[in-house]
């Protein structure tokens, strides 16, 4: 049997009318700080490394698989980082479950955010609750860390 490989790059995009619309966020910083979640996950899902990076303030820190990480710019993700991820887990993109906001000041949002991976023909890889704060320094929001399930 002969089969057409599929050019996995052909369908890369970042899947942003896909996610679900479960948020909670009032008007103000809580909406404002919405943003970097969104352009921090159409980034990955696009596998744009410097797209992740300016939804990031840094250091920024990522507590996952028993470990903290204090992530640099220059340093956060390798150019092979996709290789890798999606060789060991079999990746093509991930959608938001939910993001609430649960904690706000009018510079800083705590947020309960849920995500699923997936593979290329839409299987489940996982669902990974996570707890993600964003902080507004020098007039841009970003993400200032991150707790996650994910590995």
């Amino acid at each position: 049997m002969n089969r057409t490989p599929i050019n996995t790059m052909s369908l890369i995009h970042d899947h942003a009318s896909e996610h679900s619309d479960d948020i909670i966020a009032n008007p103000g910083a809580e909406q404002d700080a919405l943003g970097p979640l969104l352009a921090y996950q159409s980034a990955w899902n696009l596998r744009d490394i410097s797209g992740m990076n300016a939804a990031f303030h840094f250091p920024h820190v990522r507590i996952a698989s028993g470990r903290i990480r204090v992530l640099e710019e220059n340093t956060a993700f390798p150019d092979d980082f996709f290789d890798h991820f999606i060789e060991a887990t079999g990746w093509h993109y991930s959608l938001w479950d939910y993001r609430h906001a649960i904690q706000s000041t009018n510079d800083k949002v705590h947020f309960a955010v849920q995500f699923t991976r997936y593979r290329i023909d839409d299987t489940v890889i996982g669902h990974y609750p996570s707890f993600w704060i964003v902080s507004l320094i020098d007039s841009k929001w970003g993400v200032q860390a991150r707790s996650s399930f994910a590995p």
